[in-house]
């Protein structure tokens, strides 16, 4: 799943460069920025709902397994034959929750960010299509929506990894196939 999110945010940057060179005039393509934006943005909502989702589907399913673990209830549920003693899973298991936590926090608000400020550019570009606002506003949105979605491609790409071996690790760890979540 993380190579398809990695594949999904590359090709998001890609559409929003080539977005921006078309719109400064530096790229000529038979379709306007403006066809071009609309698609792009759409799709740039489409791959950070995904990454956004993902980080939280793999914090939510780690503390369901600490859940289980604290709890001592249905740990049928991890093990075939549950230990006496879960004090090395429970050591594991919290390291893990932390990994996760951290994966979300330093990739979440920058999906944020970006959504907040792509749509801004957005519609402002609308705003300056129609006279409404001058060029340097929209422009600025721009150029912020992009240092903002640089920014956290980046962190996504290095998270991305780092949850994807967290998960291996975990479904490892309790023999949890590769196909159940």
């Amino acid at each position: 799943m993380a190579y398809l999110l990695r594949t999904l945010i590359l090709f998001m940057i890609v559409t929003i460069t080539l977005t921006a060179l078309i719109g400064a005039g530096v790229v000529s393509f038979s379709f306007s920025h403006i066809q071009l934006a609309i698609a792009s943005f759409l799709f740039t909502i489409f791959a950070q709902a995904f990454v956004m989702f993902y980080f939280i589907g793999v914090s939510r399913l780690v503390n369901n397994v600490d859940l289980i673990l604290k709890s001592k209830i249905n740990l049928k549920e991890l093990f075939e034959n549950p230990p006496e003693d879960i004090t090395p899973y429970l050591k594991k298991v919290d390291q893990f929750v932390h990994e996760s936590t951290v994966s979300k926090r330093q990739t979440i608000p920058w999906t944020m960010l970006m959504l907040i400020l792509g749509m801004l550019a957005f519609l402002l570009g609308g705003a300056y299509d129609t006279g409404l606002v001058s060029k340097p506003i929209h422009s600025g949105l721009v150029y912020g929506f992009m240092a903002a979605m640089f920014i956290g491609f980046f962190r996504q790409w290095y998270y991305l990894g780092k949850t994807h071996k967290l998960l291996r690790k975990l479904k490892t760890l309790f023999s949890i196939s590769d196909s159940s979540m």
